[in-house]
């Protein structure tokens, strides 16, 4: 036959005047003094999982708590449980060790009502184990590493005496051992054991360090690995969009991978670090004092703090953050740490509202029934069991085998402890110890089918070594009593999903767990985390959701700013550049709106750009329209004037055929603007510029024509053959087509190399779109306004040469003011085209053209004009002859 061991190891507090130092920061606080510290800590105290002190005539049966609790069977079953503490009454009496209280842990006292139920419900069972009965023997010991061994030799030996390599169990060996809570104290059994090839199971949380087959080949773990347990926790964390957190770990083996992957998650969530305390794992042995760490966790401006896992060496920590309730914070907390009834009990429960990761488990029937039904009556060899009843009803014991109870409350049964002390629903390492009970079961149950089968013509007994269950304890998958299946190989385990739980405080002081929701790493990306905002409840600092930011968020139309050597989540608002919206929240980089829009005046969106273009109802558009259709009809009545007085000596000595040209060409030069105002297209774009450069070559080829010819004509003393023939046959009209024919070139060259084309400036004015013409080839429009400018030169220059000509038929002056109007004009529209844009380009086109036109106008026509009209005395032969101051005859060119 088999027995199997099960040992649980508390992780509480050790037996030690260090365990309570949480007590000495009381006192230093001087919230009681050195008389009445004991009194208060019990009222913090109570009701949790270390219940208060029992009275001294008790202590007599404290020895028989210590003798295990024997049930017999065909296969027995050992488990040794840490139940209670022991503390002195005075840590400063030098009498400690004679007087101590005992304090019990009840947390620990459910890991062993789950072992006896899942022990009687597999006795219930037909299936498991056939006609073979399981019993039990539960040990309680002290939680320090010498008891554990002493009890782990013991155990092997079989006898009270330490004899190591000796055992006196000839039969009903264990078959397994089933370790607690404590991965150290695993760590420091399972050496042990596996010297023996003794198989081992721990219901405490996952440990990679456990799963190492090299040293710990015989080892095996009940609970669930927690892979992804830094990406639910991130999660949460975007969820909510708490960017700042604090961070809280145990500097053990685990803390580097820890650390690594939460830092790791945080950074590709955009989530920051505000302080880790590492605090040393042996903390409580230690020098190193909570006031060195605990001004970063109350004082940090992060109001979310991650509780990654919880040892003895945070229960002081604890408690002392409990009692600075000022230190409101949002707590993220592992399912191994329960909060419920480990944390004690104030007006003010600073951990009301946080948020708890707990592996799901199933609701094991009739385990609440089994709690309420388990009394002393019914069991009465559990020596704690009695000590509770005595404690917490009024019980006093009648004999010295401190089993027979009088005088107790009635109907008194563990569901009424005062406080929720004891939870009447199955804690997630309780599940874990009624699974590892089913998986031994279940592997000795396919042990024996296959020894039956291999000795079946055997009437006897079959003999059977422990460590002959690893087969099938590596390969054991099996349903529990809640129908859920069970695999304790960890390669072949899914990933662990989590229940979110929500810690209330009800007004009471009863805390309660209540499930809000759940994260499923196999789930879809995005849907992993699934929670009922609606019914979490925060803590009374928070009256909505706590905000929990290093700087607050940039609002759209800003962008973040990183601040010179702080984390990434600290930040200034900067308003973004022009044209650049954010349209969401603490955005890294603003974003150009496109060419056709523009950003509005809060910078969070992009609007439609109007489209726009030198109009003619454009207020600009419509004056330079007005300009132009004036001067052309101001230079049209010019030219009627000519031809009305065509007879008349001043209008035949300007050389009438060259003032018609003249004239009729400024008429059109002064129309040409109206192709720059309006929707362009390309003809046009086209048009604009060839007709401009066209018909100004014209105009100055015309008053370069008339200069020329009027110094042949009076310049020449003599005269030859060749000079008469130039002036009789007019050959310097010629000048007009030659001088035109060279800029029709040009133009050729421009329009088949890189003519002109619609084009928009998207930048120029804001919210619009203006549509104009794209000069093209910025050399051909600077080529052909440079051979403008020659011509202005060559008339200038001509002008000059005729300036001492008799004023009759000099030119000379008025033509050089109208080449100095064209150079100014034009030298000055140069700059001014390169530095505006948009509308102002073309309209500054359009004067110029206008301007240099009415300077010719102006200057060559209007003083003639004035003398045909008002000075008509003076348009004479006779008057004409006299101021003309020549001897001789003059033939006044036609």
């Amino acid at each position: 036959m088999f027995s199997i061991l099960a040992i649980g190891l508390s992780s509480h507090m050790r037996s030690n005047n260090n365990d309570l130092i949480h007590i000495d920061h009381l006192m230093k606080l001087q919230i009681f003094n050195r008389k009445s510290y004991v009194s208060v800590f019990r009222g913090l105290t109570e009701p949790s999982a270390l219940v208060p002190f029992y009275s001294y005539d008790a202590f007599q049966c404290d020895s028989k708590a210590q003798r295990p609790l024997h049930s017999d069977g065909n296969v027995t079953i050992a488990a040794l449980f840490s139940l209670v503490n022991y503390y002195c009454m005075d840590i400063y009496d030098s009498r400690c060790e004679e007087e101590k209280a005992i304090q019990f842990k009840l947390r620990s006292y459910q890991f062993t009502l789950a072992f006896i139920f899942a022990i009687e419900e597999i006795n219930r069972n037909t299936h498991i184990l056939p006609n073979t009965s399981l019993g039990f023997e539960l040990y309680n010991v002290i939680n320090n590493h010498l008891d554990i061994m002493r009890e782990t030799l013991l155990f092997l030996i079989g006898m009270r005496i330490n004899i190591p390599n000796y055992t006196c169990r000839r039969e009903n060996k264990p078959a397994a051992l089933l370790t607690g809570t404590s991965w150290e104290m695993s760590i420091q059994i399972g050496r042990l054991l596996n010297l023996y090839k003794y198989p081992q199971i721990t219901f405490g949380r996952f440990d990679t360090i456990l799963s190492d087959r090299g040293q710990f080949s015989s080892l095996y773990q009940t609970a669930p690995r927690d892979t992804f347990l830094s990406h639910g926790i991130v999660i949460l964390m975007v969820h909510f969009s708490w960017t700042w957190v604090g961070l809280v770990l145990i500097d053990d083996h685990n803390a580097a991978e820890i650390l690594s992957n939460l830092r790791g998650e945080m950074d590709r969530n955009r989530v920051c670090i505000a302080f880790v305390e590492m605090i040393p794992f042996n903390w409580m042995n230690s020098d190193f004092k909570s006031r060195t760490m605990h001004p970063q966790i109350l004082k940090s401006s992060a109001n979310v703090v991650i509780i990654y896992d919880v040892t003895k060496s945070l229960y002081a920590i604890i408690i002392y953050i409990s009692i600075h309730s000022s230190a409101w914070k949002v707590w993220i907390i592992k399912s191994q740490w329960d909060v419920t009834t480990d944390v004690p009990y104030f007006i003010f429960d600073p951990f009301h509202g946080s948020l708890i990761f707990a592996h799901p488990h199933a609701e094991i029937p009739d385990f609440r029934k089994f709690i309420q039904t388990y009394k002393p009556s019914k069991y009465p060899g559990d020596h704690i069991l009695a000590l509770l009843w005595n404690t917490y009803f009024n019980c006093s014991f009648s004999g010295p085998d401190c089993k027979s109870l009088v005088n107790c409350l009635p109907n008194a049964s563990l569901e009424m402890l005062p406080g929720n002390a004891l939870e009447m629903d199955m804690s997630e390492e309780s599940y874990n110890v009624y699974n590892s009970v089913y998986a031994v079961a279940h592997s000795l149950h396919e042990m024996t089918v296959k020894q039956v089968e291999i000795h079946h013509h055997s009437n006897g007994a079959v003999n059977t070594y422990p460590w002959e269950v690893h087969p099938y304890l590596k390969n054991i998958h099996f349903k529990n009593g809640a129908e859920k299946l069970m695999v304790l190989d960890s390669q072949r385990r899914l990933d662990a999903e989590y229940d979110i739980l929500n810690l209330w405080n009800f007004p009471d002081g009863l805390r309660q767990k209540i499930k809000v929701g759940t994260f499923s790493p196999n789930a879809p990306q995005g849907q992993e985390l699934f929670l009922s905002d609606h019914m979490i409840q925060w803590g009374i600092r928070f009256p909505e959701l706590p905000h929990s930011v290093c700087s607050e968020s940039c609002v759209p139309g800003f962008r973040k700013s990183p601040q010179e050597g702080k984390a990434a989540c600290c930040y200034d608002c900067t308003h973004c550049p022009d044209n650049e919206i954010s349209n969401e929240t603490d955005v890294d980089h603003c974003m150009r709106c496109p060419e056709s829009q523009y950003a509005n005046t809060e910078q969070n969106k992009c609007l439609q750009k109007a489209v726009t273009f030198l109009s003619y109802e454009d207020p600009l558009g419509m004056t330079l329209t007005y300009l132009a259709l004036g001067f052309s009809t101001l230079t049209t009545g010019v030219l009627g004037v000519f031809l009305k007085y065509h007879h008349t000596p001043i209008v035949k000595a300007n050389n009438q055929t060259l003032s018609y040209i003249l004239l009729i060409t400024l008429i059109f030069c002064f129309l040409c603007p109206l192709l720059f105002i309006g929707h362009p297209n390309t003809a046009t774009c086209i048009l604009q510029q060839y007709t401009f450069a066209v018909l100004f070559t014209v105009a100055h080829s015309t008053v370069l024509a008339k200069t020329v010819t009027v110094v042949l004509a009076f310049k020449i003393t003599l005269p030859g053959r060749l000079i008469r023939w130039i002036m009789i046959s007019r050959a310097t009209n010629l000048i007009i087509p030659v001088c035109t024919l060279i800029q029709l070139v040009l133009c050729g060259i421009w329009v088949s190399t890189s003519p002109p084309f619609i084009d928009s400036d998207a930048y120029s004015e804001h919210g619009h779109i203006i549509i104009l013409c794209n000069k093209g080839s910025t050399i051909a429009f600077h080529s052909v306004l440079a051979y403008l400018c020659s011509m202005a030169l060559g008339s200038y220059t001509m002008a000059y040469l005729s300036r001492n000509l008799p004023d009759t038929f000099n030119e000379a002056k008025f033509i050089s003011f109208s080449m100095l109007v064209f150079f100014s004009v034009w030298v000055t529209f140069l700059p001014v085209y390169h530095s505006t844009k948009g509308k102002i380009t073309v309209a500054m086109e359009v004067f110029s053209i206008l301007a240099s036109s009415a300077g010719l106008l102006g200057c060559i026509f209007v003083p003639k004009c004035h003398v045909i009209l008002f000075r008509s005395h003076r348009n004479v032969l006779h008057h004409v002859r006299n101021k003309g101051h020549f001897k001789g005859k003059v033939n006044f060119p036609a």
